[in-house]
């Protein structure tokens, strides 16, 4: 083995540079993310052949001081922290101090800067196989640009990894769109190839703040989102942003950003969390899309978990998964069709539809008493027969705006009056809008499924011992977290004994679940409270068998409904938690308005 030796500086810059500089994204990265450190207020970036033969960002910050200048291209020296301490509340994006020295080892790079106050800029650059800084004074305004020129020309093996220009400029875009949603107050240019690509304004206003959103993100997201605004003072957490309806779902996970104080990441608790809360509400295969914000304190979170700094890990995982789960949860479950809202309906037919047997014998809707004398014709006849199912509504009104003698439209509920069933499936509905399609199977179902819901929530769980207990052999970890949550587990029904420090025995288990496969859902109970601190396996597990319950009792297909009964089932459709999807994530209405009709049929063209 050859003796040990020093690494030159620019090898040891190189090496560190595998860390932190895998592509120009990865160099537009930390660039903007110090450029925002500084309290820049405008961003300007320039871009030539996807980054590798240029990389120019200028930013009006505070700038450096001449001589602190050589420093800044040093290994190991930052402005961000002074101590050991500071690491456990990193406020800044940059801080580990490493990336314009990795970045001038692997390209041909310039620092020009002019702090504030000082009446000369200065620039600074590295040379030869020590990287000695060469200052020199400079013309620039207040504020620093730096200019990355020929990236890896010296490392040709790690040049020929990356891509086409096209797709290293995607990623290089990518980063900046991440950056413009996590600073709505800041402006940025992005050009490419001496084309303007994204010009983007302050936005400090909400629909300002919007039409970024829809800007980065596409108009479709904004117009299909939901807005979060949650805060939870006992432990100082706060969740804002966007997060797409249901209905719009995504075949990747391509449109999912999440900041944490500030920093766009990725962490198997968030994912956990926000794909939890949008069970039952999403076709199978798809993927929710959302823009949100989680605020906490500082010492919570460990940002210095990884070189690039992607992911976090957050000091008590299970409050904050909780905590995000909760408030998509509720903000999903309180959407209800309203007067103006017109779900969007997105093209699943390369995907299968869930499959409903055929063979169950048909159940009653288990909506209302219905009569059972057959379906009137006239609206007027009809009102009134649906408002001897419910007395507390406003029928008389709703007579003279159907009938056209008086009265406004707005008095109509959202999704307004049926008026026909179309081939024993849909119903079709008039309000204030125009037409509405109701999937008449899947918006029952939901009904069904949620009141099933509500009912075992209100019941305790009933639990039945096993005839023969089952024995589990797990990791003493496994076996630990199952001691620690043993309460968690009585709540749910199941009775657990510790009979070795590897072993243990389920002697109960909740009544809907004893045709289970119990050891199998406790592995996976415990693999996800240890992973995420807390699971909703089994109530996932029971609400499957609801769901299961939900669909076979819910109104079939061509079955006959008189409009008494699809006007009942239209306001428990307003009343009912996620009546927008049924329990298989499938759209139950959809809406077309008088406009959208007008231009099928090319009125006032």
């Amino acid at each position: 083995m050859s003796r040990i030796q020093l690494l030159s500086p620019r090898l040891a810059n190189q090496i560190a540079a595998g860390e932190v500089v895998e592509r120009p994204a990865s160099v537009v990265k930390e660039l903007l993310e110090n450029a925002l450190d500084a309290g820049s207020q405008r961003l300007e970036l320039d871009v030539e052949q996807g980054g590798i033969k240029l990389i120019r960002i200028r930013d009006d910050g505070d700038g450096i001081e001449k001589e602190d200048l050589p420093l800044a291209l040093s290994r190991h020296a930052t402005s961000k922290i002074y101590e050991l301490e500071d690491l456990e509340s990193v406020v800044s994006l940059g801080f580990r101090g490493e990336a314009l020295a990795s970045i001038s080892s692997v390209s041909r790079l310039t620092l020009t800067s002019r702090r504030v106050g000082s009446e000369h800029a200065w620039q600074v650059q590295t040379e030869g196989r020590d990287m000695e800084a060469q200052l020199s004074p400079a013309a620039h305004p207040q504020g620093s640009t730096v200019e990355v020129r020929d990236l890896f020309f010296n490392t040709p093996a790690r040049r020929k990894f990356l891509k086409t220009e096209n797709t290293e400029f995607k990623h290089l875009e990518e980063i900046v769109k991440r950056l413009a949603l996590s600073r709505f107050d800041v402006a940025f240019q992005l050009k490419h190839n001496g084309r303007v690509i994204h010009q983007l304004k302050p936005a400090t206003q909400q629909a300002e703040q919007e039409r970024r959103v829809a800007s980065v993100c596409g108009p479709a997201f904004i117009e299909q989102s939901l807005r979060v605004d949650v805060h939870a003072e006992a432990s100082g957490l706060s969740l804002k942003g966007w997060i797409g309806l249901p209905t719009f779902s995504r075949s990747q996970a391509d449109l999912q950003y999440f900041f944490v104080n500030g920093r766009m990441i990725r962490d198997k608790v968030v994912t956990h969390a926000v794909r939890q809360a949008y069970a039952d509400v999403l076709f199978h295969g798809r993927h929710p899309a959302y823009v949100l914000y989680l605020d906490l304190d500082p010492a919570l979170v460990d940002v210095n978990v990884h070189p690039t700094k992607h992911e976090v890990r957050f000091r008590e995982s299970r409050l904050v998964h909780d905590f995000i789960y909760r408030s998509i949860h509720r903000v999903i479950g309180e959407v209800r069709p309203e007067a103006n809202s017109v779900p969007a309906l997105q093209s699943l037919a390369s995907e299968p539809a869930p499959s409903v047997s055929s063979h169950f014998q048909q159940q009653p809707m288990m909506l209302q008493n219905y009569p059972t004398r057959p379906a009137v014709t006239g609206v007027r006849e009809q009102l009134s027969s649906y408002g001897a199912l419910h007395p507390s509504s406003e029928s008389s009104s709703n007579v003279d705006i159907f009938a056209g003698q008086g009265g406004g439209q707005e008095e109509l509920p959202p999704l307004g009056y049926a008026i026909a069933q179309l081939h024993g499936v849909y119903v079709l509905a008039q309000n204030a809008a125009g037409l509405v399609l109701v999937d008449m199977h899947a918006a029952h179902e939901r009904i069904v499924y949620e009141r099933l819901k509500q009912s075992r929530a209100e019941e305790s769980v009933r639990s039945q011992p096993l005839l023969v207990p089952v024995s589990v052999s797990l990791s003493a970890r496994e076996a630990d977290a199952a001691d620690e949550y043993d309460a968690v587990f009585k709540q749910l029904g199941f009775e657990l004994a510790r009979m070795g420090e590897e072993t243990l025995v389920i002697r109960q288990v909740p009544v809907t679940l004893a045709k289970a496969n119990v050891e199998q859902l406790l592995r996976d109970v415990l693999s996800d409270m240890l992973m995420f601190g807390s699971s909703r396996r089994i109530e996932e597990h029971m609400n499957e068998l609801l769901a299961t319950m939900a669909c076979h009792g819910a109104v079939r297909a061509n079955r006959q409904l008189t409009l008494p009964e699809m006007n009942a089932l239209l306001r428990d459709m307003e009343a009912t938690e996620r009546s927008g999807q049924c329990n298989h994530g499938r759209p139950t209405w959809t809406q077309l308005s008088m406009n959208e009709l007008d231009k099928l049929f090319m009125r006032g063209q």
